[in-house]
């Protein structure tokens, strides 16, 4: 009988506090912590490399693989489309650039600043233009364009004849009358058509305020022919008046200033100033004329052939010599294009330097201005209201300015009009009389009342 010291029992089943022995090249069992830790680990290496990838150039679709070396790890299922093509994507930073198209060089702005406000486009061709244009408005349109009718009278008389075929031709409308419908829907097209083509003139604004006025005064009651009769004949006594007859009585009272040897000097061309000379010829009065003109137009040249034609001794210059030949000149005479309502003139531009050339010199400078060329406005310089002109007309062909579009900050300016003070202006003969630039105003008020 055996001791119970000795003998040894054996276990029926596994004892549970004993570990079963693993093989070392086993991998260790991870926790769900550890496996999501790895998973985050992994997902954040896949985005670094994917980062490279853009940066190098080269897509990620095309470099990625699918990893499997965790054992037990959960992997998340992929879309099968998009598992069996992967997408190219465009890399916006590595985008293939275009190629590059040569630009047009901008062109530069020839712009003069100061008078940025002046500049507007002028109409050359009868192309664009209105269907109610008529077309004598046309003509005259081109013909002021192109300094083929030049000058404030001869504008406006040109203008009133022109707008006198409108009438003529004007029928009006069923169911309209002549005053309501003449005015808003004929007339309004032809002057927008003609301040288009050239900034409307201080006497053709006079006029057609004018001529609205009478248009207005008409019956409803009387005939469109009797009507239209009357405006026509209204028109022709109206240019008669404040045109022909006011420059025949302008000539008259400014040939008595003109005295035997005299030497006139003038600048540019006035219809008016050249009446006054040819009287004074034709009065046989001995004296001479300095013409002094400048570019673009050379206005001057008209003037100095018309006085030589009739045997007039005539002296022409540019305007810089006028400094040299104001010393031989006994009397200026200048010609108008606006009196303003402060005793300013407004003329073509040089004028202002030939009446301070004769102030400095002690020479009397004469207005010769008919009035309706005044007006209620006031003018302090040449900035505000003026009148600007293609710049290449300044452009001689040859000359070094022929190609000044190509020269870069070189800009030219043609002004229209210069401002004279009132103190450099001894007196402006009207056909009202002979009167100092104060009186301007009273001469205006004068001549609308007498219209009204």
């Amino acid at each position: 009988m055996a001791s119970p010291s000795s003998a040894t029992v054996e276990p029926a089943g596994p004892n549970p506090s004993t570990k079963p022995t693993q093989p070392e090249s086993a991998a260790p069992r991870l926790s769900g912590a550890e496996l999501k830790k790895q998973k985050q680990a992994e997902k954040a290496a896949r985005r670094a490399q994917t980062i490279q990838e853009k940066q190098a150039g080269v897509p990620p679709a095309a470099q990625k693989v699918k990893s499997d070396t965790t054992t037990g790890a959960k992997t998340q299922q992929k879309r099968p489309s998009s598992a069996a093509a992967p997408r190219d994507l465009p890399v916006r930073s590595q985008r293939p650039a275009a190629a590059a198209t040569p630009e047009a060089p901008k062109k530069e702005d020839k712009t003069v600043e100061l008078f940025r406000h002046l500049y507007k486009p002028r109409v050359t061709s009868i192309a664009g233009a209105g269907k109610d244009v008529h077309p004598a408005v046309l003509a005259l349109g081109l013909q002021m364009s192109s300094y083929t009718i030049c000058g404030s009278c001869a504008r406006l008389v040109a203008t009133l004849q022109a707008f006198k075929k409108v009438i003529e031709s004007y029928a009006t409308p069923p169911g309209n009358t002549l005053t309501r419908h003449l005015t808003s829907h004929v007339l309004s097209p032809q002057i927008e058509y003609l301040a288009a083509c050239r900034p409307l003139s201080i006497s053709m604004g006079n006029a057609i305020r004018w001529l609205k006025l009478e248009i207005s005064k008409v019956d409803i009651d009387v005939p469109d022919a009797e009507a239209k009769k009357g405006l026509c004949d209204a028109i022709d006594v109206f240019i008669r008046e404040r045109v022909t007859f006011a420059d025949q009585v302008i000539a008259s009272s400014a040939v008595e200033k003109i005295k035997d040897g005299d030497v006139i000097l003038t600048y540019a061309k006035s219809s008016v100033i050249q009446r006054t000379l040819m009287t004074a010829h034709q009065e046989g009065r001995k004296f001479r004329v300095i013409v002094v003109d400048s570019r673009p137009l050379h206005e001057g040249k008209h003037l100095a052939a018309a006085l030589v034609g009739i045997g007039i001794e005539v002296k022409y210059c540019l305007i810089n010599g006028l400094s040299h030949n104001i010393q031989d000149a006994t009397k200026v005479l200048l010609g108008a294009h606006a009196m303003m309502s402060n005793g300013r003139l407004f003329s073509r531009i040089g004028t202002a330097l030939v009446a301070m050339e004769a102030n400095e010199a002690d020479k009397p400078v004469l207005v010769l201005c008919e009035t309706i060329k005044f007006t209620e406005r006031v003018a302090l310089d040449s900035i505000v209201h003026n009148e600007i002109a293609p710049a290449d007309e300044l452009v001689i062909p040859g000359g070094p300015l022929e190609k000044w579009g190509d020269v870069k900050k070189l800009q030219l300016c043609n002004l229209m009009y210069d401002v004279t003070p009132a103190e450099y202006i001894q007196m402006i003969v009207t056909e009202s009389g002979n009167v100092p630039p104060t009186s301007v105003p009273v001469l205006h008020r004068l001549g609308n009342e007498s219209q009204g």
